[in-house]
């Protein structure tokens, strides 16, 4: 079984050129050793970017092995090379870190354009708190942001449960409730408003508004009368 010997290079000790995100997704590996062997491992990917990744796997390359990925979520493909080993604290092996050889915003699939995405939007609400804002305008946006990252959190779910043959539609009652989550917090925000006179009769859309209202109050006094 071919392992990372210990006098490999961590990579740890190295200078990423770009933010790693925690991530979870299937991949698996196909190497040649020295001795014409070919071997071929699946594991998982659980820190990756557009440079690479660190796999965690049964069987490792040794370090400066060229490698062929394979991504089982998109079926993707691409070279690259085992840079060195991650240890932890007590010397056990966690993984092996890999470089691409052509970096790719795409290879782990969309679910690491959605985390990259939602980082760049919590970083940009910090950076707005600085900024010459209304409080509501900041709530607003931090709002929009939190219901982002919940939604690219399900889709991510959605992905991995398929990769693990799990039924996916588990997700969509996390959906729903977080849906209720938001409303309940949207409609408490209006009556904000109202008690402090900013929202008014002449407010754009208050009637639509009372009929979606009514529309929930009556389905809800069912729902709840049904035995």
């Amino acid at each position: 079984m071919a392992q990372p010997i210990a006098n490999q290079p961590s990579s740890t000790g190295q200078k990423r050129r770009s933010r790693r995100f925690p991530f979870i997704s299937p991949v698996e590996a196909t190497w040649q050793e020295a001795n014409g062997k070919i071997f071929r491992e699946a594991g998982q990917a659980t820190e990756v970017n557009a440079q690479g990744g660190l796999l965690e796997m049964k069987t490792y390359p040794a370090a400066g092995t060229q490698i062929e990925l394979t991504n089982l979520v998109t079926h993707e493909t691409s070279q690259a090379r085992v840079v060195g080993v991650r240890r932890n604290s007590e010397g056990r092996l966690l993984g092996v870190a890999v470089e691409l050889f052509v970096p790719s915003e795409t290879f782990w699939g969309k679910n690491l354009q959605l985390k990259k995405t939602c980082a760049d939007l919590v970083r940009l609400e910090y950076e707005m708190r600085s900024g010459p804002f209304d409080p509501r305008i900041l709530r607003e946006f931090r709002d929009a942001v939190d219901n982002v990252r919940k939604t690219a959190w399900a889709v991510q779910e959605w992905q991995e449960r398929q990769s693990r043959k799990q039924d996916p539609l588990t997700v969509l009652p996390l959906l729903t409730a977080e849906g209720i989550r938001r409303a309940t917090q949207l409609c408490d925000a209006i009556n904000t408003g109202l008690a402090a006179h900013e929202v008014v009769r002449e407010t754009v859309g208050i009637d639509e508004f009372l009929l979606a209202v009514e529309r929930v109050h009556q389905s809800l006094l069912d729902l709840l009368k049904a035995p």
